[in-house]
């Protein structure tokens, strides 16, 4: 039986250096402890598992995303064997909109996860990888006619409906495709999950799900409705949550007094979707580990007698990604040293989106171990917003010098654009001692592609 793999979040801390005093950023060291598929190799510099980051920037160039193919595999192990320890068996879905590209959604399927979509584009990516269509779930708020035809077509295994508008719609197309739909339903248990205010998805002002109080009378409503079988109901409170797994146990245990309720109105319920959200830690705050969520689970829907499901995302790919960026100059400003790199805003949005905190960890071993001061890092991109650090820590960088930001294997390429009209960068997958692109750099000319002059300009030039 293979070893299943160690947690970081439980017997690996002892190891591990004390956190730094509040207040203060943690060291590079400190930084580098906490993930194991990086460390600092002092001839070859910062490594992803075995392959040195600046052999990709000097072959592929910057900015590029780099995954370790190892740490999705391992994390996924983590979070499927806590839930069995934990007598909670669940199936896993990767939530597709934190990392969509095809290899890392082929790597986590060969390790047995479904997916969680959330468009056509999305389950389109995920059957392009070889996700068995009953092992997909399609959830989101909007759906479109189009995207329920597609997703009834290819037979996948639920759509989670979010509104009585929704459920009429599903019924109406099945119907007329002549086919049944698998439909779970959404509930809002209106829980703070004390997460950021624009990732939060549980509380009753949120635009998800159904208020749990309404849900009964939709759920029978379900069940007359020709086209539709009704499977279950689903839940989703947040992303990014660490504030422990108490939200997560009173949105579960609303779910358990649903699922009794709809049982005594005779109505079936066969599974119950947990959904995601279980955070990470980008600088040292104590995320709950996979044990806490999986123990949730079991005691407050593991003696209902349904098939679970998890959602999650971050937490699995997260870590694995870094983005590795290249210094265009140090600028001397009347109050502070800048940091001008080749990543900007369009590729990782996240510090300006949601003031998010990324490691920022120098690429050489020369510059690992030099002297420190504060600078702020920002981009290239004209607006004061592309600023992904303010104060930060970090050694004098000459132009050309390598820096990798951590833990941006979610929530990084899948948000990045092409504002300032600059290509979206490349993206490597590492597994062991080899690494290939898995989507290549933008190029100028695809940037032109598909815009057209209309005929009254046809001469310009």
């Amino acid at each position: 039986m293979a070893e299943r793999p160690r947690d970081p979040n439980t017997e690996e801390m002892a190891a591990l250096p004390a956190p730094a005093p509040a207040g203060e950023d943690p060291t590079f060291a400190e930084l580098l402890a906490l993930r194991r598929q990086l460390t600092m190799d002092p001839a070859a510099g910062l490594m992803m598992e075995g392959v040195a980051l600046a052999a990709i920037a000097r072959a592929h160039g910057t900015p590029t995303w780099v995954y370790s193919a190892g740490t999705l595999r391992r994390r996924l192990g983590l979070l499927q064997g806590a839930l069995d320890d934990a007598r909670a068996k669940a199936q896993v879905h990767f939530a597709v909109k934190a990392n969509p590209n095809l290899a890392v959604l082929r790597t986590l399927a060969e390790a047995g996860a479904g997916a969680d979509v959330v468009s056509e584009g999305e389950l389109r990516l995920a059957r392009a990888a070889g996700i068995a269509a009953d092992h997909i779930v399609f959830s989101g708020v909007g759906k479109t006619l189009a995207e329920i035809r597609y997703a009834l077509a290819e037979g996948i295994q639920q759509i989670n409906a979010e509104s009585a508008e929704e459920v009429e719609m599903i019924s109406a197309i099945a119907t007329a495709m002549g086919v049944e739909a698998p439909v779970a339903l959404r509930v809002n248990p209106d829980v703070d999950a004390k997460t950021h205010a624009k990732i939060t998805t549980g509380k009753s002002e949120n635009k998800f799900g159904i208020a749990i109080g309404d849900a009964p009378a939709l759920y029978a409503r379900m069940a007359s409705l020709p086209g539709i079988r009704p499977v279950g109901v689903a839940v989703h409170i947040g992303s990014q949550i660490t504030a422990g797994v108490s939200a997560y146990r009173i949105a579960y245990g609303h779910l358990a007094d649903l699922v009794r309720a709809l049982r005594a109105q005779g109505l079936p319920v066969e599974r119950v979707d947990c959904g995601g959200g279980l955070g990470i830690p980008y600088r040292d705050e104590p995320p709950p580990a996979p044990a806490a969520l999986a123990g949730a689970i079991a005691a407050t829907l593991g003696n209902l007698g349904v098939e679970l499901m998890v959602e999650p995302g971050r937490w699995i790919s997260g870590p694995a990604g870094v983005l590795l960026a290249s210094v265009i100059l140090q600028k001397t400003g009347a109050e502070r040293r800048f940091v001008v790199v080749d990543a900007a805003m369009n590729d990782l949005v996240r510090p300006a989106m949601y003031d998010a905190w990324h490691g920022i960890v120098p690429v050489s071993p020369a510059d690992y171990v030099a002297p420190i001061a504060p600078c702020d890092v920002v981009g290239p991109i004209c607006e004061t917003g592309d600023t992904f650090t303010r104060n930060r820590g970090l050694p004098s960088l000459d132009p050309g010098s390598l820096v990798a930001f951590l833990d941006a294997g979610a929530y990084g390429a899948s948000m990045s654009s092409t504002y300032n009209s600059r290509p979206l960068a490349a993206e490597i997958l590492v597994d062991g001692d080899r690494f290939a692109v898995v989507r290549e750099r933008q190029t100028q000319e695809a940037l032109l592609a598909g815009q057209k002059l209309p005929s009254w300009l046809a001469g310009a030039t």
